[in-house]
């Protein structure tokens, strides 16, 4: 069936949105990192694979794709994914390690010109330019009093480094190999993130907090984005999808502010302004050098 030309911006915006209040619900369960990681992650896996197991058509070929050199490597990404998101907001302001986050364009272009050897076009590296001076901006220009740039906010800052290169990769192996389940590998790897998380944590440890808010992000939050978000790298390239992802670095510390009142300085709230302002541009004259070229394909 043909897909429209946008289909894979539409998905990433959709998956980007998903995820924005996932911050807010982790805050709202006061629950400490490993614990966090063994909800989000069991849950989450638990989801993916029983919707794996009733649309896959091909179980077998793809559990055979899991022996496969990339099917490894995706199952890596999600596992330090869950592992490393989790651990970063526990430690550190939310807004520190979405501002990390916020640099997994850079790394995808990086990364499909190294696997794919797809270049990366000149607008996308002035808006990825224009996003990163926004957010050095908000994390860089505000009141470091209420940033609270400590060795917490750096080992949140490291975190989410970490999250940024993993999702990068998994965007870019995602479009270069598409025989991968996505359902599958993603499902699988949050599961081990998850068990990892509970052993950590010990059984009697597992219930402290507020079970509701963190169940809110394994079985809603996160099946939904992540797929979606995933999916969306077979359609667009993986710099389109990371930039889309940055919607969460600007509307997550907003959602916490909301929800918790753990306030973005005024900085921030500029810095956010150009991200958003940026990738807006980015999308606009995206869609319609996409729309054109589809227009002049089909006469």
């Amino acid at each position: 069936m043909t897909r429209h030309p946008l289909f894979g911006l539409a998905l990433a915006g959709i998956g980007a949105l998903t995820l924005t209040p996932d911050a807010l619900f982790m805050r709202l369960s006061g629950m400490g990192g490993y614990q966090m990681v063994a909800w989000r992650g069991l849950l989450m896996g638990a989801v993916m694979l029983v919707l794996w197991a009733l649309t896959s058509k091909a179980r077998r070929r793809d559990l055979g794709v899991l022996a496969s050199g990339y099917g490894a490597l995706i199952l890596l990404c999600q596992y330090f994914n869950a592992t490393l998101f989790s651990l970063g907001i526990a430690h550190a302001p939310v807004s520190i390690v979405l501002f990390a986050v916020a640099t997994v364009p850079v790394f995808a272009a990086v990364f499909a010109r190294l696997i794919l050897n797809q270049p990366t076009r000149p607008a996308t590296w002035v808006t990825i330019a224009a996003v990163m001076a926004g957010i050095a901006l908000a994390v860089f220009g505000g009141d470091h009093a209420a940033v609270g740039l400590d060795r917490a906010a750096l080992l949140g800052a490291l975190a989410g480094l970490g999250v940024a290169m993993v999702l990068a990769l998994n965007f870019v192996i995602l479009r270069a190999q598409p025989q991968i389940p996505i359902l599958l590998v993603i499902g699988l790897g949050a599961l081990m993130a998850g068990a990892t998380g509970a052993v950590i944590t010990g059984g009697s440890a597992m219930l402290l907090g507020q079970v509701w808010a963190i169940a809110v992000c394994g079985l809603v939050i996160l099946p939904i984005s992540f797929f979606s978000l995933s999916l969306a790298s077979r359609y667009t390239h993986a710099s389109n999808v990371s930039l889309l992802l940055l919607l969460e670095t600007v509307l997550g510390p907003l959602w916490v502010w909301i929800g918790i009142g753990e306030a973005p300085t005024a900085l921030m709230l500029v810095g956010g302004t150009v991200v958003v302002v940026s990738l807006a541009i980015y999308l606009w004259f995206t869609g319609v050098r996409v729309t054109k070229r589809a227009a002049q394909v089909q006469t």
